[in-house]
């Protein structure tokens, strides 16, 4: 057992003091490091935060410091140069978002889509191009441009008159070519209106073909002993065409066209006139593959069905635009209508006089 003297008690007892002594000394020295980091203010941060102490001063301070903050990462997330498209990954809240188009941009986006699917076409589509009647037979050849161009060759194959079962064939164009005259635009297409000598007859342009409207009677060349018409779709052979891009430009017609029955729709309530388009628009199929049955390759590849769409397409588009707009529905009338009328009570039946 230790013997503990009063001697030895009282060197304890200093060495005690003395170590105390050292622990307060160390507990001053950190204190301030202490309270430096509770606070935030440590001053080898580059962005120092506010006072702790929460008066309008500091809040003032902490509003800003955020304002500044967020600026620094959004002027970071659109940086150039080497460190471009990389402090999204950081700081995606502050990266840059893509542009939305506005309603109005995606209006005209889709305006200028569908006049562009019923534009008509140039006459630029059809000059110096061979053009045949069904795409086999007969030759049609123009030149120019604008609102004047020439016949330079036309060919029409018919029937004798004296024996129609003898087929002829009349070279129409002498020493000059003959004029064409632009009439304008009656039915959506550019027209015009050639003098042909004993078969006067009017064309529609159309993109790569031209469009001779049914004619009333025959055109009738004695001295070569010959009946024809002009009639019909003057177009190239398709045989060279490809089918699938033949019925993606059908599709589109069908689309523009689509569309503009649905405005009709809108109107034929209000407007007789475009109530007559849509039920005109029943018996558009059936004169459609009459006459289109007769052109080359028709069954496989479609070609005249495609354009004649497409004519059609540009008529609608034409008398939509002569059509007034479309009546809108008052609101107010529609809220009234909705609101269903109570009954009115029936009488109380008068009580038997006593």
């Amino acid at each position: 057992m230790r013997n503990y003297s009063p001697q030895g008690l009282t060197k304890f007892k200093a060495r005690g003091n003395s170590s105390l002594v050292h622990y307060r000394i160390l507990l001053l020295l950190w204190f301030p490091i202490l309270i430096a980091e509770l606070t935030g203010c440590n001053q080898a941060n580059p962005r120092t935060g506010p006072a702790p102490i929460l008066d309008v001063s500091s809040t003032r301070s902490a509003s800003s410091n955020e304002i500044e903050t967020k600026s620094a990462l959004k002027l970071d997330s659109t940086a150039r140069g080497a460190c471009a498209g990389r402090t999204d990954r950081y700081y995606p809240a502050f990266a840059p978002k893509p542009e939305r188009a506005s309603h109005a941009a995606k209006a005209a986006e889709a305006r200028g889509a569908k006049s562009e699917a019923v534009a008509a076409p140039d006459a630029a589509s059809v000059v110096g191009r061979p053009l045949m009647l069904n795409g086999s037979s007969g030759l049609l050849r123009l030149s120019g441009s604008g609102k004047t161009l020439q016949i330079d060759t036309l060919k029409l194959v018919g029937e004798g008159v004296s024996d129609s079962t003898q087929k002829c064939e009349v070279d129409i164009v002498g020493e000059k070519p003959i004029e064409a005259t632009s009439v304008g635009r009656p039915d959506g297409l550019e027209r015009y209106e050639a003098g042909v000598p004993a078969c006067p007859f009017a064309f529609d342009v159309l993109d790569g073909a031209v469009l001779v409207p049914a004619q009333i009677t025959a055109c009738v060349f004695k001295a070569a002993d010959c009946q024809t018409s002009p009639s019909g779709l003057w177009g190239p052979d398709p045989t060279s065409m490809d089918a699938a891009e033949v019925a993606k430009r059908r599709t589109a017609a069908e689309k523009a066209m689509g569309e503009a029955l649905h405005d009709l729709e809108e109107r034929a309530q209000d407007n007789p006139d475009a109530a007559d388009l849509l039920s005109g628009q029943s018996g558009f199929p059936g004169q459609r593959e009459d006459q289109c049955h007769a052109y080359v390759k028709e069954s496989s590849i479609g070609y005249c069905a495609a354009v004649l769409t497409e004519a059609r397409a540009a008529f609608l588009e034409s008398r939509l635009a002569e059509l007034p707009p479309a009546a809108k529905a008052d609101k107010s009338d529609k809220k009234r209508s909705a609101v269903k009328r109570k009954p009115k009570p029936e009488a109380a039946a008068a009580a038997p006089k006593p």
